[in-house]
């Protein structure tokens, strides 16, 4: 059995107009939310074995806020992932070893969002308030979806994981205010 992570990068800034959209840095309230995700993280004891990250700047500063880990994953900055439509992202998970127990994708919207509604199946048949009723609504910055695969990577697709748990940062205490 395996455990996806999905994580879309915290809130950036846009302090400077003119800046390229991948060298924007994260803002003081997405380092704030970033921060806040690492320890719910810990508290869960979600700890991935290999970290797949989009080579935009606010998605390495996430992961930074992320860091320090128990034990050290083996992290790859990818540009493949900047931008990267569902059917990429989940291209990118189905190479990683099999002998990889856990896998944190961090990225960006609409993709993330895609790649969670197609691994999780029909959004339709959830429950108001449910973690997949709320994950069908919207996937926003800093806010994690945990998947369990039992099938191996190359095989994930379409309905492929279950979903476990979706934390926004406003389920957070610490976001709350």
């Amino acid at each position: 059995m395996h455990q996806l992570l999905l994580l879309r990068h915290a809130k950036s800034s846009w302090d400077e107009p003119k800046l390229a959209d991948h060298a924007r840095p994260l803002n003081p309230r997405g380092k704030r939310a970033a921060a806040a995700m690492r320890r719910a993280m810990r508290d869960l004891g979600l700890q991935p074995d290999v970290v797949l990250v989009s080579s935009a700047r606010r998605s390495l500063q996430t992961l930074e806020a992320l860091q320090p880990w128990d034990e050290t994953p083996l992290v790859e900055p990818m540009d493949a992932l900047y931008l990267a439509t569902a059917p990429q992202l989940l291209q990118a998970v189905r190479e990683v070893s099999e002998t990889t127990r856990s896998v944190l994708l961090i990225g960006h919207n609409p993709g993330l969002h895609d790649l969670a509604l197609l691994l999780a199946g029909s959004a339709g048949q959830s429950a108001p308030g449910t973690s997949l009723h709320r994950l069908a609504e919207s996937f926003p910055t800093a806010a994690l979806a945990e998947f369990t695969v039992t099938g191996p990577w190359r095989s994930l697709g379409e309905g492929g994981a279950r979903l476990l748990r979706f934390l926004a940062p406003r389920d957070l205490p610490e976001m709350a205010a």
